[in-house]
């Protein structure tokens, strides 16, 4: 382990957005305890200390929760789009105003530094903006039949109540992903934040209200019972759309369930992106593209580079390159200033980190940088270059969901794919070369529902965000992101 370092205490500040945070359900527009007055702790994953406890779902709560939606429907589907997208717009303006004190809420329950919480809040925001604006193009479509003697009518009309589940490393982004194109589409919403990070949320819950969003509409139930509160709805049969994000795992799980009703459901789940970099790449743009890809988030994103495969002939130098720039990150915790790497979110993150770096050193993996856990309170690992790490470790495999860099090398184009593709996950991947002839073949031939080229960022709320294989199903952000909470009605009738 690396040695230890003073760890900072809360200061007033940090106190004074914690509190400010409401800590009960929210729902039918009210805050309440959970049955048995139940609360759960959540802690700050750079010092392991507690921040605060938040009400605890139970299954009741759930069905009341889903009571309350389902109530709120038929009103909150027939609200004129322009109201449904005024209240969006309204909520990206707070979001923005807060955005400070909502980054600080973010980073002390999850960890990640302040730069990248505010860029999380912009983000988030992001999403409000852009599905305010697509609430008043939900269109539809008349046509004549092809033999003239009948007209066609297309309706796009609200699927109905929703059940939402978001993940802990995105906590407010992951959550207006979801809200705003079920706002603007008129759809009603059980939200299930992750138990790491139920604050963003909740806070979230309140800046809705404030932006006029009638009670019901949204319904927040916090919970460690994910299971006992969440099946019990998804088979109830009243929601009709499941929207999640988190492990491949999981996801199969909801699907099973989701088929006793045949819900509506979007996907979004585990990644194992591939990072190729080709001999002519500029090599610059490359290592800054492979420190945006794998350092973002401390690594604990779906789309985070798992597998870097590097050409035979520029390998060593850009592992050099990369090692040099994540040995010289800021490590520490993610309120103090200038912090570049923040903790991971949680004693199992970190201990799967260490144990996947330890098989592939088994494996014959060479450490460049890093390759421990740090000597301090909290959740930390330091940031790791691999290199000669083997086809056969398990992260060439897993997701690492932390910091940690390792390079393959390859000889040519056609191994570099075979490689990528290798893998049941298709979520990102990410390509650096000049060559945009092979840009756009290598484009074409890697399985995954993105692809970064020369970029180590393409997340978006204008772009269409998923994966294929066993990385998800459907998308979101972008035009067709609305689509995923509408039902289309066709009606046909007799020519005039």
């Amino acid at each position: 382990m690396t040695s230890a370092a003073t760890v900072e205490s809360p200061d007033a500040r940090e106190i004074k957005v914690v509190d400010a945070v409401p800590k009960g359900l929210y729902i039918g527009g009210a805050w309440r305890p959970a049955a048995g007055g139940a609360t759960f702790g959540v802690e700050d994953p750079s010092t392991g200390a507690q921040l605060c406890e938040v009400a605890d779902a139970s299954p009741a709560d759930g069905v009341a929760a889903l009571d309350a939606a389902v109530a709120a429907q038929p009103g909150w589907g027939a609200t004129a789009p322009r109201e449904r997208g005024e209240i969006l717009r309204r909520a990206y303006e707070l979001l923005i105003s807060r955005q400070e004190d909502l980054a600080l809420l973010m980073t002390l329950e999850m960890g990640k530094p302040l730069a990248e919480s505010r860029g999380e809040i912009a983000y988030a925001a992001e999403f409000f903006r852009w599905f305010s604006e697509e609430a008043v193009r939900i269109e539809g479509g008349y046509s004549i039949s092809p033999d003239g003697k009948s007209r066609f009518l297309v309706m796009r009309q609200p699927v109905g109540p929703c059940l939402l589940i978001t993940p802990w490393n995105f906590p407010m982004a992951m959550g207006t992903r979801k809200i705003g194109p079920a706002i603007a589409a008129g759809c009603t919403m059980v939200m299930k934040p992750a138990d790491a990070t139920p604050l963003s949320m909740l806070a979230l819950a309140e800046v809705l209200a404030e932006a006029g969003l009638p009670g019901g509409v949204l319904n927040v139930v916090p919970t460690i019972q994910a299971g006992p509160v969440m099946e019990p709805l998804i088979r109830d049969g009243r929601a009709r759309k499941l929207s999640f994000t988190g492990s491949t795992g999981v996801g199969r799980k909801l699907l099973e369930q989701a088929s006793s009703h045949v819900l509506r459901t979007s996907m979004e789940l585990g990644g194992n992106a591939p990072f190729l970099v080709f001999a002519d790449a500029d090599l610059d743009a490359a290592v800054e593209g492979a420190l945006l890809a794998k350092m973002r988030n401390v690594g604990e994103a779906c789309t985070a580079a798992n597998r870097f495969y590097v050409h035979a002939d520029v390998a060593v130098e850009f592992g050099d390159r990369l090692a040099k720039r994540m040995a010289a990150l800021r490590l520490g915790r993610g309120s103090a200033d200038g912090v570049q790497v923040g903790p991971l979110i949680n004693a199992a993150g970190r201990d799967k980190v260490a144990g996947l770096v330890t098989d592939a050193v088994q494996h014959g993996a060479k450490v460049v940088i890093g390759g421990s856990a740090v000597d301090r309170p909290g959740y930390f690992y330091a940031p790791t270059v691999l290199t000669d790490v083997p086809l056969d470790a398990r992260m060439a495999r897993e997701e690492i969901f932390g910091p940690v860099a390792p390079i393959t090398v390859f000889h040519d184009e056609d191994e570099a794919v075979a490689d990528a593709n290798s893998t049941e996950f298709g979520l990102m991947a990410y390509v650096f070369t000049r060559d945009m002839a092979r840009a756009l073949r290598v484009c074409e031939r890697l399985e995954s529902g993105m692809v970064g080229l020369n970029s180590g960022l393409v997340s978006n709320p204008a772009a269409p965000f998923g994966g294929v294989k066993e990385s998800g199903i459907g998308r979101e952000g972008g035009r067709i992101g609305i689509d995923e909470f509408l039902e289309v009605k066709y009606v046909g009738f007799p020519a005039p």
